[in-house]
Parts: structure tokens; C-alpha cells; sequence
């Protein structure tokens, strides 16, 4: 067993590899594609667009293995079925469950070692990414945002370690917010705090027209010295501008789960939903599972029919993984939504296709 092991492993890390390659190659060209008008509006440079890919690698490595580790699964185990070594294998009583046993632990150490990638790369890279596109490519990135997504929901930001802004929700197109707490500190000692119910940027005046606010002022101390209530609007000049909100708001994306932690934990100290925080940071634990349950899903897909099981199980590793995608991407909605739990949104299609992977290898014949 320990040779049919080796081999299993050798030829299904080559395929992963393999497939990886090609499926980054894909994402790169067609990456390349979207933004090459952007690169030239722009007047990017060739080596910055360089550094660009070579931050958005680690992406698209994290991106790409769940579908190499399928298409690894399908192609090594069905390779084995077409050469009749899979009838070999059972005539000498080994089963299935045996051969999945090998196939499974590489998916637990891909799992683990997916973890660690995104953790310590994937989100660097994308803070580096968005770096380039929020210094570089200022005249289509904010159109882009708007493009993809107009509203920012659960807003924190800090100017200068000195004023804090979080907002529950910020539209970037009119450059107006629902929600807000802005408060201003003076060496380390809170200073003023305004909260509102709306505010919209007035450009003519480069201020903030506030309705239903209460601003108040305090001593160094922390005493609160000076306060107005007021259901009215006023303009009042703010330590921000909307370009600080679409510039510096980190996403989700650029945080490993450390940082996630600490700012939700933050986010809540002042009063801010962290739903989609919460479910980010889940996503990124469960996304790593994507691994190996694919794999439990791929092995009974070319056993499942005697003939053309290889050619079967290729083409519904594509609707598989494509149908995996699409359900991950419910689940987080339904929890965008607060209809789901955000720890019970970021791991239902893990939990759903780990059933329906189990009984599938349960069903077929071993």
C-alpha cells in the first residue's frame, strides 16, 4: 500500500499543479483584459503592472486550487479506472474508503496550508493591489467601485490617529452616509464626538451638511464640557472628505484574521453592525475546507459510472465547482441579509456539499 499511496500522491500533485498553472495563467489573461484600459487611461507603467500581477498571484493561487484540487481528484483517480487499475485494486480487496483515506488527508494538509497562504499573503497582496489602484489608477478606480458596488456598508475608518470615523452605511456616488460617529481625539484623549443620523458632502463648500445630530465637546479630563441636540441641519467642517472614505476603507480582502478580529472588536466599541465583518472572517476559515471537500465530493464522481467515468467526472467537476461557487456566494447574501447566522452563512455550502459529497461516496459501488 505504501507504494500505490506514492503513486496516487505523485500523480495527483502533478495534476494539481498542472491545473493550477493553467487556471492561473487564465485568470491572469483575462485580468489583464479587463484592466488594460485602465493600465493605458492611465499611463501605468510596465513594471507596475508587474508588481500589480505579482501582488494579485497569491489571489488568484487561493482562488484557483479548490478548482486544480477538484480537477486533481477527477483526473488521478479516474486515470486509475481507465487503465483498470481501479479493477485490479478491488480484485485484491482494497476499497474505495482506502484509496479516499490518502486522497483526504492531502486535502486536509491543502486545507490547513490554504489557511496559512490567505492569511499571511492573500490579504497582503490585496492591501498592495489596492494600493496601486487607489495611487495609480485614480481615474477609473472610483468609477469601478461605483460600478461594483455603490453602497459601503459598516465603515470604519481613522485619519491621522486622531479622528475616527465609522459610518453604517456610505453611498459612494452622492457621496452621503447613514449612521455616523465621528470622534476627535487630543493626545490620546477624546476631545469631540459627533454622531448623525445622515450626512452628504456639499463639494462648493467642501463640508458636511449633518441632520439630527448631537455634537459634543470635552475638557482634557474627558469631561464633557459643551453639548448640542439638534433635528435640524447644519454645515460643519469634518477632520475627512469623501476621497478618505473610498481611499482609505480597508476591505475585508486586505485583512488577515487577526486584523478582522481587532476590528470588529473595534467596530463594536463604537456601536457599528459588523455582519459583514463577521462573515468575512468566518469565510476565511471555512474557504480553506474548500480543499478537501472537494475532494470527498470528486472521488465517487469518476467510480460513479463504469464507462466513460473520466469524461463524466470532468464534466461535473466543472458543474460542481461552479454550483460550490454559487452556493457559497447564497450563503454569504443570506447572511449579508441577517437571514443566516454570519458564523452559519460562511460555512452552509461547506456544510450542504460535505453532506452531499458523503453520500455519494456512500452510494456508489466500492
Amino acid at each position: 500500500m505504501r507504494k500505490l499511496d506514492q503513486y496516487l500522491i505523485r500523480q495527483f500533485l502533478t495534476i494539481l499543479v498542472m491545473a493550477l498553472i493553467g487556471f492561473i495563467t487564465v485568470f491572469i489573461i483575462v485580468d489583464l483584459f479587463e484592466n488594460l484600459d485602465r493600465f493605458i487611461d492611465n499611463h501605468v507603467p510596465a513594471s507596475l503592472v508587474i508588481s500589480y500581477y505579482g501582488y494579485t498571484l497569491p489571489w488568484f493561487i487561493n482562488i484557483g486550487l479548490p478548482m486544480a484540487t477538484l480537477i486533481a481528484t477527477v483526473f488521478s483517480v479516474g486515470t486509475m479506472v481507465k487503465r483498470n487499475e481501479w479493477t485490479a485494486m478491488k480484485s485484491t480487496g482494497i476499497s474505495l474508503y482506502r484509496i479516499s483515506a490518502t486522497l483526504i488527508i492531502i486535502g486536509v494538509f491543502l486545507s490547513y496550508l490554504s489557511y496559512e497562504f490567505e492569511d499571511k499573503l492573500v490579504s497582503w497582496g490585496n492591501e498592495k493591489r489596492f494600493d496601486i489602484e487607489r495611487k495609480y489608477m485614480k481615474k477609473r478606480s472610483r468609477r469601478s467601485l461605483i460600478r461594483i458596488k455603490k453602497t459601503l456598508t459598516d465603515v470604519f475608518l481613522q485619519k491621522q490617529e486622531k479622528t475616527h470615523i465609522s459610518l453604517a452605511k456610505y453611498n459612494v456616488r452622492n457621496a452621503s452616509a447613514r449612521g455616523i460617529a465621528v470622534v476627535d481625539l487630543n493626545h490620546g484623549q477624546l476631545s469631540r464626538r459627533v454622531d448623525a443620523k445622515t450626512m452628504v458632502w456639499v463639494d462648493s463648500l467642501s463640508a458636511w451638511n449633518i441632520t439630527n445630530y448631537s455634537l459634543r465637546t470635552f475638557d482634557g479630563a474627558g469631561t464633557e464640557t459643551h453639548v448640542i441636540l439638534s433635528e435640524k441641519d447644519t454645515l460643519l467642517t469634518l477632520n475627512f472628505t469623501p476621497e478618505d472614505i473610498t481611499q482609505q476603507f480597508k476591505s475585508p480582502e486586505e485583512l488577515n484574521y487577526a486584523e478582522l478580529t481587532e476590528r470588529i472588536a473595534l467596530l463594536k466599541e463604537n456601536g457599528v453592525r459588523t455582519t459583514h465583518w463577521e462573515i468575512a472572517q468566518h469565510f476565511k476559515i471555512s474557504f480553506a475546507f474548500t480543499n478537501m471537500i472537494v475532494i470527498i465530493f470528486g472521488i465517487p464522481l469518476v467510480v460513479l459510472k463504469q464507462k466513460g467515468g473520466l469524461s463524466f467526472g470532468a464534466g461535473m467537476s466543472v458543474f460542481v465547482i461552479f454550483s460550490y461557487y454559487a452556493f457559497i456566494k447564497f450563503g454569504q447574501s443570506l447572511g449579508y441579509k441577517e437571514i443566516l447566522d454570519p458564523l452559519l452563512s460562511a460555512w452552509i455550502g461547506n456544510i450542504v456539499f460535505s453532506i452531499g459529497g458523503l453520500l455519494l461516496l456512500f452510494s456508489v459501488r466500492k
